[in-house]
């Protein structure tokens, strides 16, 4: 994705989405300014401010459309059979996201101590919270899938930054790999679980089919869960 996947024709929000997109593709954060994004987009000051209220508005709308083509890129790809391949598939297309779009990855993942988190930020968690169950289904998860998919997100997350970050001609082509497959090593199996399950293993497969029974009352599927998390993830 890039700048020119905002539409910038319609009316002045379209013209100020895609303005705002390019400087900060061509400049990054710095290059955004009400004056020149007003400039770029043919609009006064006022019209962005009644628009967006202010330049956090403005930015946070940016983030959003970048985390909507973010998501239809991923969601709109078809599964891999094998669920911890996928997940894989999955890690190289974030990657290469934040590398092809380094300002706008850094915009949408930006800290925001204490506010709640875009509703296409819910989205993509989501997303990666799919991928994590369809692996907890297999019985190939080793542990809870929420500690799962922390750490995905916290390693993808890191990882990207950081080649972001580098120069260009020191950027380590392997570090994404070997990222990847340290943390597909932590939280799966080689293979499918029901060999060997262990309780850990086990928890985790069970609580991520659970939804699909019907036998226990609703008190009773609470009860189960509450007990399947505990053994899943006796730390918390």
């Amino acid at each position: 994705m890039d700048a020119d996947d905002f539409d910038a024709g319609g009316g002045p929000r379209e013209r100020i989405l895609a303005a705002t997109a390019k400087l900060l593709a061509e400049g990054g954060r710095e290059a955004v300014s009400t004056r020149a994004v007003g400039a770029a987009a043919g609009v006064q000051a006022p019209t962005i401010y009644r628009l967006f209220s202010d330049m956090r508005g403005l930015l946070d709308a940016v983030a959003a459309e970048g985390f909507a083509a973010y998501l239809s890129s991923k969601t709109g790809r078809e599964h891999i059979a094998d669920p911890v391949e996928d997940l894989r598939a999955g890690w190289d297309l974030h990657i290469g996201f934040g590398l092809a779009n380094p300002a706008l990855y850094l915009l949408m993942n930006e800290p925001r101590l204490g506010a709640a988190a875009p509703p296409a930020a819910v989205a993509g968690e989501e997303v990666l919270a799919a991928h994590i169950r369809r692996i907890a289904e297999a019985g190939r998860l080793r542990v809870s899938e929420e500690r799962a998919a922390h750490l995905v997100q916290a390693a993808g997350l890191g990882t990207t930054v950081t080649l972001i970050t580098m120069p260009a001609d020191r950027r380590d082509p392997e570090l994404s790999v070997l990222a990847r497959e340290a943390v597909i090593a932590a939280i799966t199996t080689d293979a499918p679980a029901a060999v060997s399950p262990g309780p850990v293993t086990a928890a985790v497969t069970l609580r991520a089919v659970l939804p699909g029974t019907t036998v226990l009352t609703e008190p009773e599927q609470r009860l189960l869960e509450e007990w399947l998390d505990r053994i899943a993830d006796p730390a918390t």
